[in-house]
């Protein structure tokens, strides 16, 4: 049953030859500097669990005033979008 097994990424762990260490961690390991403050990073746990854990992060992370400068950029993005292709708007309102 190797065939379904999901096989693991190889890490290259460069340690220079006379390098002395001291406990402050490697200089060499290449990593992002917000990897220490994100869940979804990590362990592989299969698709579901990183979805889980992206929507509790935002769940848990979320900055309303963000938010609502995302939607307002969508939302005049998508009435120039609308503009662009001449759709006619006065369908939403009664008359």
């Amino acid at each position: 049953m190797g065939m379904l097994k999901l096989r693991k990424n190889k890490k290259f762990g460069y340690e220079p030859r006379h390098y002395n260490n001291d406990g402050k961690g490697n200089p060499f390991q290449i990593e992002h500097k917000f990897d220490q403050f994100r869940t979804t990073i990590g362990d592989n746990k299969g698709l579901k669990g990183k979805f889980t854990a992206a929507f509790s992060e935002l769940k848990n992370t979320s900055d309303k005033k963000s938010n609502k400068i995302v939607l307002l950029i969508v939302s005049i993005l998508i009435f120039i979008f609308l503009y662009i292709i001449d759709f006619d708007l006065s369908i939403f309102l009664n008359y």
